[in-house]
């Protein structure tokens, strides 16, 4: 008994785990206007006032200098304009203020 108890909290924590990174992914992605696949597995976003920023491949807000060439899934070439890394790093940490 107290396993299938166990089991059950840790589905239910893991569960809630899950619902806050999606939520703080959900608050970035509303805050963006355009979100773009990199081929290196990053994510560029634009934002509706036309600033940038790049999330990694491992859900964490990066540093990029103005003027650096990025690369789409599809090939085509964007040159980020500007680096708002810190906008993104508070929005992706959204909810996880525990």
């Amino acid at each position: 008994m107290k396993t299938k108890f166990a089991k059950l909290a840790l589905i239910a924590v893991l569960s809630t785990a899950g619902a806050t990174a999606a939520f703080a992914h959900d608050a970035a992605s509303a805050a963006a206007k355009q979100l773009i696949d990199l081929k290196d597995g990053s994510t560029l976003y634009v934002f509706k006032d036309g600033k940038m920023a790049v999330e990694d491949k491992y859900g964490h807000a990066m540093r990029m200098k103005r003027g650096t060439e990025l690369e789409t899934k599809d090939g085509q070439k964007i040159q980020m304009q500007s680096d708002e890394v810190a906008r993104l790093d508070s929005l992706l940490r959204e909810g996880h203020d525990g």
